[in-house]
């Protein structure tokens, strides 16, 4: 396999992220490895169903991953909405989570004590 130059992994980069939150579609991944489920992951699953259809955001897609490598932070989620840089919360219980829903997808506010990971190619004024 040839080698890729920076423009390529650049173009590569921009390609996968078009297929994701960019393209429009709100996305919560809560992380369901072994850790996350010992922390109490799973129950997050049915709460944040519960709450987005409480506050009407149904158009928002839940999934599951496993292990995020974030084990000392567990349980965690990561949220991704379009204009929004995608973060990973950590420590996340039924309180943060209801956060989650409305602080984050609905007034578009990150809910900083709580967050473990964020891109810095993400930032709004960051040069990737």
């Amino acid at each position: 396999m040839a080698k890729l130059k920076l423009a390529d992994l650049r173009k590569l980069r921009a390609a996968c992220a078009a297929g994701g939150a960019s393209a429009g579609q709100v996305r919560i991944t809560v992380g369901l490895g072994t850790c996350g489920i010992a922390a109490g992951a799973a129950d997050l699953l049915a709460l944040f169903e519960k709450e987005l259809a409480k506050v009407g955001l149904g158009a928002v897609q839940i999934r599951r991953t496993g292990c995020m490598g974030l084990c000392h932070s567990e349980p965690t989620v990561e949220v991704a909405v379009p204009g929004m840089p995608t973060v990973v919360y950590g420590r996340v219980d039924a309180e943060t989570a209801r956060k989650i829903v409305n602080q984050h997808l609905g007034r578009k506010l990150l809910v900083n004590d709580h967050i473990f990971d964020k891109p810095v190619a993400d930032l709004p004024g960051r040069k990737a």
